[in-house]
């Protein structure tokens, strides 16, 4: 008896194997159909993506590397006359045969060189006094490094005060003070915004800034927080 049934078992598995396969056969067959039917379709789906892989490389070879090459050599011409004191040279943007900063951060303003090229113009123009023109440079520079960022929003921020417009510049230095990993950025610009806090007689934000100086960065402080913290209640 048990013979028959292991029999029966094994002709049960048998059946639903043989079952499986022609399931498998008829979606084989039912694939093949749909390919058959839609193969125009699929086949201008599949040019459009080969095209749109193809089209994004060329783009990055042929158009972006192109750009990226000739912002460098933008920039490494201005920097080369800002290193040798020729500060208006440097900034630029009179002429094509001296686009300087300025004129490599319009040119090339979706890359990374035009973005630092904005950063240094805005430092410049910041330096003659004209701060608003310094200010709307600064604000087109963008990155992925943090520090960068850091460095932007605390010169915007002394633009800012430049234009005696101190509420917007501790906010950013606000910005500036937690925009950056690295300690050092971090608590000098806490600092900054610190003291301008204490200028505005915004005590209770100074002995927040000062407060955090001593609880994250007294390695760089030396214990001028203190002090800065008694002077929150008097002054």
């Amino acid at each position: 008896m048990a013979k028959l049934t292991k029999n029966a078992h094994n002709e049960q598995e048998g059946k639903e194997t043989v079952e499986f396969f022609k399931d498998l056969d008829r979606e084989a067959l039912n694939t093949e159909r749909f390919l058959e039917k839609y193969s125009k379709q699929l086949g201008i789906v599949f040019g459009v993506l080969v095209l749109g892989v193809l089209g994004f490389f060329a783009y990055k070879q042929f158009i972006v590397a192109p750009q990226n090459a000739e912002a460098m050599k933008s920039f490494l011409a201005a920097q080369k006359n800002l290193t040798n004191g020729k500060d208006k040279e440097a900034l630029g943007g009179n002429s094509a045969a001296n686009p300087g900063f300025i004129g490599t951060a319009n040119e090339y303003s979706s890359t990374s060189v035009g973005k630092l090229s904005a950063y240094n113009a805005g430092l410049l123009k910041f330096k003659e006094g004209k701060f608003q023109e310094a200010y709307d440079l600064l604000d087109k520079v963008s990155s992925d490094n943090k520090t960068v960022m850091a460095m932007k929003y605390g010169a915007m921020a002394d633009a800012k005060s430049g234009l005696n417009k101190n509420d917007e510049a501790l906010q950013l230095l606000d910005k500036a003070a937690s925009a950056s990993d690295d300690p050092y950025t971090s608590y000098y610009f806490t600092r900054k915004a610190g003291i301008l806090a204490l200028g505005l007689k915004k005590n209770a934000d100074a002995k927040k800034y000062f407060s955090t100086i001593n609880e994250k960065y007294q390695d760089y402080d030396n214990g001028m927080s203190d002090s800065y913290i008694e002077m929150t209640k008097y002054y």
